[in-house]
């Protein structure tokens, strides 16, 4: 079962490094669309932003709790 904990404890990891790239990703176009005034760079930043924020929310809230299915 430990090798189980461990793998969840991984998959946790690997999500939030995911989503926090995908959120600094979404910000890097948010900040070029408002330096550029590209109205299309800001919506695909924003977007990605929040995307990269639900990962980080779901593998922060969400995967810890695969821990307790098999227990």
């Amino acid at each position: 079962m430990s090798f189980f904990t461990s793998g969840v404890d991984v998959i946790q990891k690997i999500l939030i490094l995911v989503g926090a790239a995908i959120g600094l990703w979404g910000a890097v176009n948010l900040f070029e669309g408002y330096g550029h005034d590209n109205p299309t760079a800001k919506n695909q930043g924003i977007k990605q932003f929040v995307a990269g924020a639900g990962i980080v929310i779901i593998a922060t809230l969400l995967v810890p709790q695969l821990k307790g299915l098999f227990s």
